[in-house]
């Protein structure tokens, strides 16, 4: 593996753990043993924050190279 391989690799295994921890974080906080209302806009957040997290990373290192 090359160098810019394995910076892709890190890169998005951050950007993923980022996402599982803010799932998790918000699956324990906005829960009423079920997800609460603002625990599924919360979820909604998340994923268009992971959306938009990897296209600026994905962006940063298409640049970079």
């Amino acid at each position: 593996m090359d160098r810019e391989a394995v910076v892709e690799a890190i890169v998005a295994f951050v950007g993923v753990a980022t996402l599982v921890a803010i799932i998790i974080w918000i699956s324990t906080t906005y829960t009423d043993g079920a997800l609460t209302e603002t625990g599924g806009l919360m979820m909604v957040g998340a994923i268009a924050f992971f959306i938009v997290l990897m296209s600026i990373l994905g962006l940063g290192l298409s640049r970079r190279y």
